[in-house]
């Protein structure tokens, strides 16, 4: 059974852009290639076939993937989020009692997670530790390092 994985529009739009770019564009570079090696004439020793077959092969299990995901996404409706408690979509602000700092994190699908836009996937162990809190509950989350001590101190959409 194939697993069911939550996006944002953006962050659907993102991936199907992605799969398209994949079968119109790459597919076709790639068939070049290979009929370029080919051409090229016995096939038994050719290295530069063998490579373009295989780099082929690869391509067509991303698409592949990629279609999977897409056929088993699901939308997230933000406008029915409970803001009340850390939840997918939510951004949680958040202070480390042993040091105070103060770090804001928004919590999103494991595919839509990037830490440069502080993008933080509900999978990661510190996504987990967030998840179901409240304004003013303390989170002991379990990361590599060891155990850190975090307060949540605000949770907007």
């Amino acid at each position: 059974m194939s697993q069911i994985s939550y996006f944002t529009e953006d962050g659907l739009k993102k991936l199907k852009k992605e799969l398209h770019q994949l079968k119109t564009h790459e597919r076709s570079y790639i068939s070049k290639q290979i009929a370029e090696a080919r051409d090229k004439g016995d096939l038994s020793e050719n290295a530069e076939y063998d490579a373009a077959k295989e780099a082929q092969g690869l391509l067509e299990l991303k698409i592949s993937k990629l279609e999977e995901i897409v056929s088993n996404a699901r939308l997230i409706d933000e406008s029915i989020l409970d803001i009340s408690k850390a939840l997918i979509l939510s951004k949680v602000k958040i202070k480390n009692i042993a040091n105070g700092a103060i770090m804001t994190y928004t919590l999103v699908a494991q595919n839509e997670a990037d830490m440069k836009a502080n993008k933080i996937s509900v999978d990661s162990p510190i996504g987990k530790g967030l998840l179901g809190k409240k304004v003013g509950d303390k989170a002991d989350i379990v990361v590599p390092s060891g155990t850190i001590k975090f307060e949540v101190i605000e949770i907007t959409r």
